[in-house]
């Protein structure tokens, strides 16, 4: 028995939905079965929502937010609940990094330290309560007295997440969402539902008003459905690029608004000065994070031609060493992948790279060692010709592709000859140089010497790696609308600028 297979799962009621504040029956006996990613084995069945059980959630959502008191409430008041959600979050990040390691393959040892740092999202806009200008005075130029920009919630919102990181990107959704006066459903992964039953059980701790948040699994044909229907106001997405572009379509021909954070093939930018050696211990430890199943992973490494072997070499001699394994054994450095699906995606992609003409330098394989489980070796491609498959395509999986460039400038035109713009790193020791590189790389983050991103500034991408920014300030935004009022006189508690 595995250590994951001594364990059960921690939820209170996996056999519902969570809707209009009380957990209810699924419409139908479909189910979803959630497979334990290192032992193939049964983890926990969920329902399956079918379009009668997605139609109510929406219902509950759009009477929550057009009847009920959540969208009256001050913004102070809602903070407040987001408050006690950050603290139940903490309390239940044991149960979340049970749930998470088994269900898409990250390590337990991160799990644990990871799951209690996203209440911070929920403390973070709770804060932007008695900070964010949702109201101010604005000077009329076409007549009136008094102007007014008020920023008022966008309505029901539709919050679709992936199985990569599924707490993680719900809450930096939800909790926007929710200090803006939206009311929600979620909807979760089937790969990875736990962590939307997680917060629902938070979510009915702290008496949140009926319909604010509710939350159900449900497979591609049923969340179209979420997409579509013209009682939802916003769609929050993470997901594929693929994926996003026809949600992006679907939201344009009603004109929902929509937020997509999407795809990337990031580059990393290897300049002349720096040690490859250290650049290599930064790239490979990042991308055994969850395996490499990271949509801002640094996977397309760019170095000068005179120093492409060094490179290879030392990123390969990093990642040969590299412990794949049991995420809960503690002796393991890399997981499995998170279905035998996306197993067999990556080694698609492997072979591709093969026939393709690149080197492959080490892994290409499933560890000998591991004979169920859904792993990967990691995997190191040099001579990649950044027009090739590899290195345009997003492996989603621990395969680095090395591409030889010129100089600095051809390095900059590689970097940024792909459809994706989400992440990007410049390794150097001269930190002026990586300013001035980083502005000229088309991306919605550049890191500095290491895998980067931060969500409590912004998050988004450039290109077709999204629409819009999750996290931060901006990260609230897409939650609201822009409302002018110009009025012929001035209202109680506001008074006429002196002359």
């Amino acid at each position: 028995m595995t250590l994951a297979a001594q364990m059960s799962v921690p939820l209170s009621h996996p056999d519902r939905f969570f809707i209009g504040g009380d957990w209810v029956e699924a419409s139908t006996d479909a189910q979803i079965d959630v497979i334990d990613s290192d032992s193939e084995e049964l983890f926990f069945r969920v329902p399956e929502a079918r379009e009668a059980d997605m139609s109510r959630a929406v219902e509950a959502a759009r009477r929550a937010f057009d009847e009920g008191p959540w969208p009256a409430f001050t913004h102070t008041e809602r903070a407040g609940y987001l408050r006690e959600m950050a603290k139940g979050l903490i309390e239940r990040a044991t149960d979340v990094s049970a749930i998470w390691p088994r269900e898409s393959g990250i390590l337990h040892g991160i799990a644990q330290a990871m799951s209690p740092g996203f209440a911070a999202a929920f403390e973070y806009y709770a804060d932007l309560a008695s900070t964010f200008p949702f109201e101010e005075p604005a000077q009329p130029t076409a007549g009136g007295a008094f102007g007014l920009i008020v920023r008022e919630p966008v309505g029901v919102v539709g919050a679709i997440i992936p199985w990569n990181v599924p707490l993680g990107l719900l809450s930096y959704k939800v909790a926007p969402a929710l200090l803006a006066g939206c009311s929600v459903v979620l909807k979760s992964s089937p790969e990875a539902p736990g962590e939307g039953y997680v917060m629902a059980e938070i979510a009915e701790s702290v008496g949140l008003p009926p319909g604010v948040l509710n939350v159900v699994t449900a497979d591609r044909e049923v969340s179209e459905l979420l997409v579509r229907d013209p009682r939802v106001d916003k769609i929050a997405f993470t997901g594929s690029t693929a994926a996003g572009r026809k949600i992006g379509a679907i939201c344009g021909e009603r004109i929902a608004r929509c937020s997509l954070e999407l795809g990337g093939k990031s580059a990393a930018v290897i300049l002349d000065d720096m040690d490859v050696e250290v650049a290599a211990q930064a790239l490979a430890g990042a991308e055994c994070f969850l395996s490499g199943q990271v949509c801002s992973s640094l996977t397309r490494i760019v170095v000068p031609r005179s120093r492409h072997d060094d490179l290879v070499e030392a990123l390969a001699t990093v990642f040969s060493r590299v412990q794949v394994g049991d995420p809960f054994d503690p002796s393991s450095q890399m997981g499995p992948l998170v279905a035998s699906r996306q197993r067999d995606r990556v080694e698609g992609y492997i072979k591709r790279g093969i026939d393709d003409g690149a080197t492959l330098v080490t892994g290409g394989g499933r560890p000998k060692s591991l004979d169920r489980g859904w792993y990967v070796e990691p995997t190191v491609f040099g001579n990649v010709d950044n027009a090739s498959v590899i290195a345009q395509e997003e492996i989603f999986g621990p395969v680095l592709s090395v591409v030889p460039a010129e100089d600095e400038n051809d390095a900059v035109r590689v970097a940024n000859d792909t459809i994706y713009g989400l992440n990007a790193s410049v390794f150097t020791n001269d930190v002026d140089r990586a300013r001035e590189v980083a502005s000229r790389l088309r991306s919605g983050t550049v890191g500095h010497n290491s895998f980067r991103t931060d969500f409590g500034i912004a998050f988004g991408g450039f290109k077709q790696s999204g629409i819009g920014r999750e996290g931060g300030v901006e990260g609230l935004r897409p939650f609201l609308e822009t409302k002018t009022i110009i009025l012929e006189g001035f209202p109680h508690g506001y008074q006429p600028a002196e002359a």
